[in-house]
């Protein structure tokens, strides 16, 4: 049970009361700051806490947003200020700084007001001097401000200012802008003119009927594994079925985290859910697909294989991007300022949306595709497209690398050398080379030659040969090198998708290549194992806890560890089943290991309350 402390009674005929306890606050209501104290150290520890003025005016949600969401310690509307367990510290400091202290009046009025309007100043409020008092505490986290738009949140000083501001909250439809607030600011073409008008609707059912969107987020799987199965049928009635029920599925996915925002019902579990499921329920379909196509005769794993390399790569090009320049300084580049001002041409932004292929037009293309013609060449189309869209925006991202005049951090270095997932050999090699004087590309060139030529001895050496087991070691030997010093050059975000690109590319085209019975659809389980601790490491990073502890990545082997093994595999029994037997072994032995502790994390009270609000990028 939350608490929320009223400094003061409330105005007559006020329903600000009613309006805490809608949004499950236990409400008390105090005389003055000492009385304030008292109470708030009468509130257990484990407990969130709210002051709250007892002349406050607006709307509900303007409560709700600054009151009640998981995501910050912190949060503050004027008229209203809480704090989560981990701010409580912090708030009784602030809450005795204000006691003492004379504050300046504030101006506490309508958010969103027309420009050149001005509200009234007031005599600052217990809430407001809290707040004030908070922000300006180097040792309390920071106070999130919600952006609250044409929603009022004011503190009038009389009637009539009251009386006015009631007029304001009369005037606007809060229930619709909840409803939009609830739809993501930025996402692509299909999923903004063809999903979101109506799921958000969906989203609003959800949540009068009490759901969760982790429920629906399970829904959303359940019904994608259903539209696998179907797919799996190889029949043309399974195959429509499966393109209907995969967009079911992506509407269910819209309406998940529409529901999180309409309801700010953010989750350690939902954050893992989110982060996952996308994956999952997209690489599962692959595999229904390759069942099906097998069932009539025709053997497309390793299109479906290179289907799922293909996009992880993407994303993993997009997600070292964004962390290499996540809290650069001076990061300015002339590319990004034309690429600005494209966006501020309507159809720009839709056409450049659409082109790189997110998942609403890829789940779009790949149900219509499924449903009309055969996998072979829906998987064919998708590559075509995916690749493309690689392109593309891989040369724009390097185009505004070589352009850019930035400063990265050393928080960003170690984020690349967390994505770069590097295991004790490379790690060995690095400690031999660290001292070494390399070139500014250096890191970049020798991963690309790693990669190029595990990738190179795996497609055109004699099957079964030791030859790619020695491209391994040798890619083992460049991947240290690449690593040897901090990740901070231009393009020194290029090393993860590198690293990414080979290991998975080497396993693709040593199973097709072995010809064994079972080969491809055993590395394709393999593939999606490591893809999954790949996925797992990148939402630890955007959560701010860091990456998976270095004993996992040690126990899994790292990228080129795992390369080595499976070469080896290849080198020793690429001429039975041998080589589909250890490439089993060896997924189920890495699913195991990596779920596990991905499971032990995002359910533990370190994982952080987030959700995905920027989408995915590709």
């Amino acid at each position: 049970m939350s608490t929320a402390i009223l400094t003061g009674p409330p105005a007559a005929g006020s329903s600000l009361e009613g309006d805490l306890r809608t949004l499950g606050f236990d409400v008390r209501v105090v005389d003055d700051a000492a009385g304030a104290q008292e109470a708030l150290a009468a509130v257990p520890a484990g407990e969130r806490v709210a002051l709250v003025d007892p002349r406050f005016v607006g709307h509900l949600h303007s409560l709700r947003l600054a009151l009640t969401d998981p995501r910050f310690p912190a949060a503050a509307v004027p008229g209203a200020v809480t704090a989560r367990p981990e701010a409580r510290a912090a708030l009784v400091r602030a809450v005795a700084a204000a006691a003492r202290e004379s504050v300046p009046p504030v101006a506490a009025g309508r958010a969103g007001a027309a420009a050149g309007e001005e509200a009234p100043p007031v005599p600052a409020g217990l809430p407001d001097r809290v707040a004030a008092a908070l922000e300006e505490d180097a040792g309390a986290p920071a106070v999130h401000r919600p952006e609250l738009g044409v929603l009022v949140a004011a503190v009038p000083g009389g009637e009539a200012a009251r009386e006015e501001a009631r007029r304001a909250v009369a005037a606007v439809d809060e229930e619709s802008v909840r409803l939009r607030s609830a739809v993501k600011s930025r996402d692509g073409f299909f999923t903004t003119f063809f999903i979101s008008p109506y799921s958000r609707y969906l989203a609003r059912w959800c949540a009068r009927r009490g759901l969760t969107p982790n429920q629906v987020t399970t829904a959303s799987l359940l019904t994608a594994l259903v539209a696998a199965a179907c797919a799996a049928t190889g029949t043309r009635g399974g195959f429509v079925a499966a393109g209907v029920l995969l967009i079911a599925s992506f509407v269910l996915d819209c309406a998940d985290g529409q529901l999180a925002r309409y309801a700010l019902k953010y989750s350690t579990l939902g954050a893992w859910l989110d982060a996952t499921f996308d994956r999952a329920k997209e690489y599962a379909y692959y595999a229904g697909l390759a069942l099906g196509a097998a069932r009539g005769g025709d053997d497309v794993w390793a299109l479906a294989l290179a289907a799922m390399v293909l996009q992880t790569c993407r994303h993993v090009v997009d997600f070292s991007f964004t962390e290499a320049n996540h809290d650069a300084t001076g990061n300015t580049s002339p590319t990004a300022a034309l690429s600005g001002r494209l966006d501020s041409v309507g159809w720009t932004v839709w056409v450049r949306r659409m082109i790189v292929l997110p998942i609403g037009e890829r789940w779009a293309l790949i149900a219509v595709l499924t449903a009309l013609t055969t996998p072979r060449t829906t998987f064919t189309v998708l590559l075509a497209g995916c690749a493309f869209a690689a392109c593309y925006t891989t040369a724009g991202r390097v185009l505004r690398s070589l352009t850019r005049k930035a400063a990265r951090t050393d928080r960003a270095a170690r984020a690349l050398a967390d994505l770069a997932d590097s295991g004790p050999l490379a790690a060995g090699a690095a400690a031999l080379l660290r001292g070494a004087r390399l070139p500014a590309f250096a890191a970049p060139a020798l991963a690309l030659l790693g990669s190029a030529g595990l990738v190179a001895c795996a497609l055109w050496t004699p099957r079964g040969g030791p030859w790619p087991l020695a491209a391994a070691l040798g890619y083992a030997l460049l991947a240290g090198a690449a690593a040897a010093r901090p990740l901070t050059g231009a393009l020194d975000w290029l090393v993860p998708p590198l690293f990414r690109a080979a290991e998975y590319t080497a396993v693709l085209v040593l199973a097709a290549r072995s010809g064994a019975e079972g080969a491809l659809p055993a590395a394709f389980g393999l593939v999606a194992a490591v893809a999954y601790h790949h996925y797992d490491t990148v939402y630890r990073i955007r959560g701010g806890t860091g990456a998976p502890p270095h004993r996992l990545v040690r126990a899994i082997g790292g990228h080129e560890g795992r390369v080595a093994v499976v070469t080896a595999a290849a080198a020793l029994w690429a001429a039975g089943q041998g080589f589909t037997i250890a490439l089993t072994v060896l997924a189920g032995a890495l699913a195991l290991t990596v779920v596990t502790e991905s499971v032990r994390f995002w359910v533990s009270s370190q994982a952080p309350a987030v959700h995905d609000e920027t989408g995915e990028p590709a």
